[in-house]
């Protein structure tokens, strides 16, 4: 009956071993994996060597076995051949006699035989027993390192529903971005069709970053070390206004840059830095009186001589209207995805 138990044991212990095969090969790395592999096969070897060596210990206690009924057998023939000559006593005295004596020898075999069997009987039982201990000890280690992968696996499931969901915030960050792109180019081409004639005057229309830059240089606005704007500069700044003006969904600064020379008065403006914010603000001026763009939208910002493009002064002294768009929904994909 134990070993009945010991050949079931034995089989759900290969069942379970291939079992955790496949779940190393679905998922663990491929180092774990090799090493719970050869775990497995030795574990194997270690089944097939107990299956060989209980098969040895079964058939040779069957040989024994077999041989103690030939003996009882011849035993039980001296006994009745003793029971059957037992008037012929005198005359079979001797031949008793020795009958008595091989019967004592037989006795004392048998009895050596029967010892001998049950000292192996109890050596089997033993190494079956510490067989059984062993497999017990290796199904608890393949438990634990089913219970170890299982574990991981609910990590790895975790880990790619995690990145499933930042794959999608960031399909949709990019996506937004595109479409802020797609944006910033439609009003970059907008306004270089609005301002085609003042192309050759001084007047560009870039974009970096995402921002369209509308860059003015100051003779085509102001007389030189005035904040006042000329008429034409007036005109161009009109055309700006009315392109921009259905544009909502942006933040529009007005910079005023200066060139290097040093710039003194008594009266306003005083210096560069003066100068140039006194620009910026009489630019926003004139941007809400020809057209309806939102003033919470303005910013007017003065950066005197310290934020040039290059070495000439002219291009220097400029006005550049930004415009960028509003990043708040990008901002909260951001802020969720933390």
């Amino acid at each position: 009956m134990e070993i009945c138990e010991n050949q079931h044991s034995m089989v759900r212990s290969i069942i379970l071993s291939l079992l955790v095969g496949a779940v190393f090969t679905a998922c663990v790395p491929h180092r774990k994996f090799v090493d719970a592999e050869n775990a497995r096969k030795k574990t194997e070897q270690e089944n097939t060597d107990l299956r060989s060596q209980k098969e040895k210990l079964e058939a040779k206690n069957t040989e024994l076995n077999t041989t103690m009924t030939t003996q009882q057998k011849a035993l039980d023939k001296l006994v009745n051949d003793t029971a059957l000559y037992g008037r012929d006593l005198r005359e079979l005295k001797v031949r008793y006699d020795k009958i008595n004596e091989l019967n004592d020898i037989l006795q004392e075999k048998s009895s050596e035989l029967m010892k001998q069997t049950a000292e192996e009987n109890k050596k089997l039982l033993e190494e079956l027993n510490r067989a059984q201990e062993n497999l017990q000890k290796k199904e608890d280690m393949l438990r634990a390192l089913e219970t170890d992968l299982n574990k991981k696996q609910s990590d790895i499931d975790a880990a790619n529903k995690s990145l499933e969901e930042k794959q999608k915030r960031l399909e949709e960050v990019e996506k937004l971005l595109a479409d802020q792109q797609a944006k910033s180019d439609a009003l970059q081409k907008k306004l270089e069709a609005a301002l085609l004639g003042y192309k050759d005057k001084g007047l560009s229309v870039t974009q970096k970053d995402g921002k369209v830059y509308v860059s003015m240089e100051a003779k085509l606005l102001f007389d030189p070390g005035s904040t006042a704007v000329d008429a034409e500069g007036k005109t161009a700044l009109t055309k700006l206004a009315q392109a921009i003006e259905s544009e909502t969904d942006m933040q529009i600064t007005v910079e005023g840059h200066t060139d290097t020379d040093e710039f003194h008065a008594n009266t306003s403006p005083k210096d560069n830095w003066e100068l140039s914010v006194l620009r910026a603000t009489e630019v926003i001026k004139i941007l809400l009186e020809s057209s309806s763009v939102n003033p919470a939208l303005l910013n007017a910002s003065g950066r005197s001589q310290f934020h040039p493009v290059g070495d000439d002064k002219a291009k220097n002294r400029r006005i550049e209207v930004i415009l960028e768009p509003k990043l708040d929904e990008l901002y909260e994909m951001i802020d969720q995805g933390k």
